[in-house]
């Protein structure tokens, strides 16, 4: 399983790279722009609601390519766009190449989870879902300290060139090794809409946009937090988020493996009540603890959340696959929308929020979503335990 989806990995690695160290750079940006730092905050915004859109979009357009060819052309495409960020002339062109990345890396994470969900028996599926997605967590070790650590060195252009360089090996890799797949039965926009409606896709989906939406609403200015807040250099946040990225691979195998073997809702609000409290302490820690002794209780915190943050996603695929395998491609897509659109929504409200106080409030931005995540995941449980009631 490992070998032939490697590639795919990579490349997740590749996208994660870029997607994650935005938060490792942005006072970078804000500075060479001469921007605040909660308007370089938006470039999170415009990617995110650029993939939330754009993928269902390009899912339908692209319904009866080869899928080699379609992660082939995906990955090409983000190389080039990383290409257009690193020489952006303007803050307006930057965000113009995020669209761009967006875009492309909207049709390769839903077509790479879907080609791996098909690749393997369905008792392995979680198990595909968290190695492809294992890209993203070690680009939360690798890629974004490194492209933190480059910033710094020789400046935020040198990150989006590096991750393009990248997208083209993993371009070529996949031409070479990677098996071609038919494309699944086509299945147009009105159709996709029409399982987006269902109650129990609704569930899993809804659940995936509060979940993200506080996420973002922190990571975007985590590493502003660290460097306002505690005064720690732009060495040290990269140090951080190796640590967070750590916890985020172990979360992830944690995830995959739950996915296949545990009762997957309790599991989920296990996950929500963790959250909350380690979200709200991000807030709560420099009143409470000012100090070397708040920056070990941020850093605690950063371990948790990574986790059992990253545990979340292979869960929530595998909620969607259960529902029914054959629909894999529309609900693995919507479900990349969901994580995007509430990226973008958990962005928006912390840059409002981080405009409007400090940077060190977005913690409670993220401890309300993951509350209000919580709050859905019950009552989604009882009206399906009703729903189940009234037709037996």
């Amino acid at each position: 399983m490992h070998r032939t989806l490697l590639w795919l990995a990579i490349g997740a690695f590749a996208i994660g790279s870029e997607g994650l160290m935005i938060a490792g750079v942005l006072p970078r940006i804000a500075h060479d722009f001469e921007i605040p730092v909660a308007q370089a905050g938006h470039l999170v915004t415009i990617f995110s609601l650029a993939y939330a859109v754009g993928s269902p979009l390009i899912a339908v357009a692209t319904a009866s390519w080869e899928r080699r060819t379609l992660l082939m052309t995906a990955i090409g495409v983000f190389a080039l766009a990383n290409f257009a960020a690193a020489a952006a002339p303007s803050f307006a062109a930057l965000a113009a190449g995020r669209v761009l990345l967006a875009l492309a890396a909207g049709a390769f994470m839903p077509t790479a989870s879907a080609y791996a969900a098909t690749a393997v028996a369905p008792d392995m599926r979680g198990r595909a879902l968290a190695f492809v997605y294992s890209g993203m967590t070690i680009a939360l070790v690798i890629g974004v300290p490194l492209g933190t650590a480059m910033a710094a060195h020789l400046g935020w252009r040198a990150t989006f060139a590096g991750v393009g360089v990248l997208s083209l090996v993993v371009l070529a890799g996949i031409r070479l090794k990677l098996p071609p797949v038919a494309a699944p039965p086509a299945a147009g926009l009105a159709e996709r809409l029409a399982v987006a409606r269902r109650p129990e896709v609704l569930a899993v989906i809804g659940l995936t946009v509060l979940v993200l939406a506080g996420a973002f609403g922190i990571y975007t200015f985590i590493g502003a937090y660290l460097e306002t807040v505690y005064g720690v250099p732009p060495e040290m946040v990269a140090l951080a988020l190796v640590l967070a990225g750590v916890a985020g691979a172990l979360g992830n195998a944690l995830g995959g493996y739950a996915a296949d073997r545990w009762n997957r809702r309790r599991f989920l609000a296990l996950i929500l009540g963790v959250l909350v409290v380690a979200f709200a302490a991000l807030s709560a820690l420099p009143e409470l603890l000012p100090g070397p002794l708040g920056l070990a209780g941020a850093l605690a915190v950063l371990v948790v959340w990574g986790l059992f943050g990253w545990a979340f996603p292979a869960v929530q695929q595998v909620r969607l696959l259960a529902i029914d395998p054959r629909l894999a491609s529309i609900t693995l897509s919507l479900n990349a929308s969901a994580i995007y659109l509430g990226s973008a929504i958990g962005a928006a409200v912390g840059s409002t929020i981080a405009e409007a106080h400090t940077v060190a409030a977005v913690g409670w931005v993220g401890a309300a979503f993951e509350a209000a995540a919580l709050a859905f995941l019950a009552l989604s449980a009882r009206r399906t335990a009703q729903a189940a009631a009234a037709a037996g």
